[in-house]
């Protein structure tokens, strides 16, 4: 595992790679206002924690597909966002404000939910609270690895999460299982009958899948660390919002505090011991990939399926399988 602090020495060979890839943005979207300091600050942070994740040291040719890989426009704009360039909010809301609008029609029940949700992103997006004298937008979590929309799938996700818990409804298996960045847009559980033959056998071949979808997922959960099950836990059955997980946190006390002390540390240093909702955030969305990885294995390593089958009972886990037992393993 390599340092998280990368030294001049270290990045002397992506210097002008990165100061490109900023050229190229700036060239694009000239009136953003973000200065090169800015950018290369977020690359920079990004490629330490690729970094920081990696077991062996990455090579040269590893480092440089990854700078490649980063998606420098989609960064460009949410740190221009995040600074409140009016321009960018500009092409932010005409490039983006109807896929975000279609994604919260898609997952709220009623036009008066996904008119909520998106009102509650776009305030966090902007940002109300102040740190330090300094907004905080949450553009700022967004590190260019993947795109720009598929973050703000999973920024969809949490506000509409939040107002399910609000009016006391139960989150859907779909929800627990959305992937980080390029996560899969959801649909709902309610099931329409089939009509017609060609509908009834797809029905009986979906059917199949459906019962060894929820064993795995249960399955999923049950593998899960202590710690990551009661993350979930917290959140997802005791309904604590982002602010109150963090909260307990900071607590000595806390259960999950040493779970996670390795990563406080450095947090904790340069935040005065704060932790805040985005550090938890990002633990969930770690804890959510796990799940979907372990969903994934279990499927293929215990029930014998396909990459093809896979797929299907993934579709199934994401679009319209109901599971009222799906937080069993959470509190065994």
């Amino acid at each position: 595992m390599q340092s998280a602090t990368l030294n001049e020495e270290f990045l002397s060979p992506y210097e002008a790679y990165i100061e490109g890839l900023f050229s190229r943005c700036a060239e694009n979207s000239p009136n953003f206002g973000v200065t090169t300091e800015q950018f290369k600050t977020s690359v920079k942070n990004t490629l330490s924690r690729f970094l920081q994740a990696s077991t062996e040291p990455a090579s040269e040719t590893e480092t440089l597909e990854f700078l490649n890989l980063l998606q420098a426009d989609d960064l460009f704009m949410a740190l221009a966002c995040a600074n409140g360039n009016e321009r960018a909010w500009w092409e932010f809301d005409h490039q983006h404000r109807a896929h975000l609008e279609r994604i919260a029609r898609h997952l709220a029940k009623t036009e008066a939910d996904a008119q909520e949700v998106i009102e509650c992103v776009y305030v966090e997006l902007y940002g109300t609270r102040v740190v330090n004298g300094e907004r905080v937008s949450k553009f700022a979590t967004y590190s260019g690895r993947g795109s720009l929309r598929g973050w703000l799938r999973t920024v969809i996700w949490h506000a509409l999460v939040d107002l399910h818990r609000a009016s006391h409804e139960e989150v859907s298996l779909d929800e627990m299982t959305e992937t980080v960045g390029e996560g899969m847009a959801h649909a709902s559980f309610a099931e329409p009958p089939p009509g017609g033959e060609g509908e009834v056998l797809d029905q009986i071949a979906r059917n199949r899948y459906r019962r060894v979808t929820l064993l795995a997922i249960q399955g999923a959960f049950a593998s899960l660390e202590d710690h990551e099950k009661l993350l979930l836990l917290y959140y997802h059955v005791e309904q604590l919002k982002l602010r109150e997980i963090a909260r307990l946190v900071e607590n000595e006390a806390s259960p999950l505090r040493g779970s996670f002390q390795r990563r406080l540390q450095s947090r904790e240093k340069n935040a005065g011991g704060r932790i805040h909702e985005s550090t938890i955030m990002r633990w969930l969305e770690k804890s959510y990939s796990k799940v979907l990885a372990l969903f994934k294995s279990e499927l293929e390593s215990k029930h014998g399926l396909t990459d093809a089958e896979i797929e299907i009972c993934i579709e199934l886990a994401t679009q319209d399988l109901a599971g009222d037992s799906l937080f069993q393993n959470l509190t065994g």
